[in-house]
């Protein structure tokens, strides 16, 4: 039951949709070269200006594909969370196309607010909608121009939308703001962690060369390169100081084991599944300690690395990870931090081989052969805690991020379906 004062009207009736360029077409009359935007710049709540590409197109189709101001892009699909999310367009570019898989939705500013509509597509009443629609395969979906047109738009009085668009409005700025001093965060640890280990970062957003040779951003293919080593450190082998530790496990049928894993891009190690025994499908096993060193020889390629924090101690993992232990001499957390490195990223991936990036196998042996600059042991610990302090505080903005995208998501479900009115001032209830 709608509240009292609110309708729900079909989109093509209270806005244009509007389909995009498709691309790939040649024997252009009158061409000319244009900035379009696609999926990939269109976020949640607003348009990423970072990558804009360009796209020829005829003089006379300009108009035709034009974005004005106040515009929403809605995209046509991609993975379930990207489907039908919007933004509004708040002509930075002048002239902008878009492509053929973001819809640009004009609005009758009479009937509906653009922002209002924009936010009422991205939250979960939306979303809801649109995977009711959407045809799927795998783990993506999209709908079509007749799909979204059918979009069941719940209308309060406009005065009231643009109260709740202004009121969403003040939590985007702060979303915004909390995201900036993430990705501010972010640039200054791994300036630390250069300064630091004296080489250059291998975080892909950071430092990383602009042309990875086809790579995806996660692998580093270049020839290692360590520079000269600093005063008071030692330039040595890791075998000198590392060894690969096993601690076989006999499964038990009923009893219980923790399998872990580790992530990508240095995303740690974590509990991958619980399961029996018997339900173990792969029967070499090894135990884990908290502290210990963890490489995925199948996922180094991709930074695939870890220290086993503390809760996972005693869980097991399969002789396709290599379980690395210190005499004393090298710190595990410092080594944890070394491995954000361009240098330890290049020389892992020279220690695999194979004919494809996602089949390369990790050589435990010929990697600890690498030559590395290391301080002395409590410079190794005076450096963890400066670069412990630095994660913490991404860590902390971070988790104040998504807090706020939950408060937020949870306020829109119940302004954008009135749940929850907004008490609008005696002037505007009049008008």
């Amino acid at each position: 039951m709608l509240p009292k004062g609110w309708s729900r009207r079909p989109l093509h009736e209270v806005a244009e949709v509007r389909t995009g360029l498709a691309k790939g077409k040649i024997g252009l009359l009158d061409p000319v070269e244009l900035p379009y935007l696609r999926v990939a710049n269109v976020q949640d709540g607003y348009i990423d200006l970072a990558e804009v590409k360009s796209i020829a197109v005829e003089r006379l189709q300009v108009e035709r594909y034009s974005l004005r101001r106040g515009d929403i892009l809605m995209t046509e699909g991609g993975d379930f969370d990207k489907l039908g999310r919007g933004a509004v367009w708040d002509g930075e570019i002048d002239p902008c196309l878009h492509q053929n898989h973001v819809f640009s939705v004009r609005a009758r500013n009479e009937l509906v607010n653009p922002q209002f509509l924009s936010a009422l597509s991205g939250s979960e009443y939306g979303r809801v909608y649109f995977l009711s629609c959407a045809k799927r395969s795998t783990n993506l979906a999209s709908i079509n121009s007749s799909q979204l047109k059918s979009f069941p738009v719940l209308l309060p009085p406009l005065a009231e939308q643009n109260r709740i668009a202004r009121i969403l409005s003040i939590w985007d700025q702060a979303i915004a703001t909390s995201e900036r001093l993430l990705a501010n965060s972010r640039t200054q640890r791994q300036a630390l962690i250069g300064i630091n280990l004296h080489l250059p970062s291998a975080n892909p957003d950071a430092m990383a060369p602009a042309d990875n040779g086809g790579f995806p951003a996660s692998v580093q293919p270049g020839i290692p390169n360590l520079p000269a080593t600093p005063s008071g450190w030692r330039r040595i082998h890791l075998r000198d100081h590392l060894r690969e530790v096993r601690r076989p496990v006999v499964l038990v049928d009923e009893e219980s084991y923790s399998l872990v894993t580790v992530k990508r891009s240095r995303g740690g190690v974590e509990l991958r599944a619980n399961l029996r025994g018997n339900e173990v499908k792969t029967p070499t096993q090894f135990y884990v300690q908290a502290g210990d060193f963890l490489i995925s020889k199948r996922q180094i390629v991709h930074g695939a690395c870890g220290v086993v924090p503390p809760e996972l101690d005693g869980a097991v993992v399969s002789n396709e990870y290599a379980v690395l232990n210190s005499d004393g001499q090298i710190d595990l957390q410092f080594l944890r931090y070394l491995s954000e490195s361009r240098y330890f990223q290049q020389t892992c991936f020279h220690s695999s081989i194979g004919v494809h990036i996602e089949k390369m196998i990790f050589k435990t042996d010929h990697w600890l052969n690498w030559p590395f600059n290391i301080p002395p042991l409590a410079q190794q610990k005076h450096i963890v805690e400066i670069l412990d302090t630095a994660s913490r505080e991404v860590a902390a903005i971070s988790e104040q991020l998504k807090a706020l995208k939950r408060e937020k998501s949870a306020l829109m479900a119940q302004l954008l379906t009135g749940k929850r009115r907004v008490k609008l001032p005696k002037a505007e209830t009049e008008a």
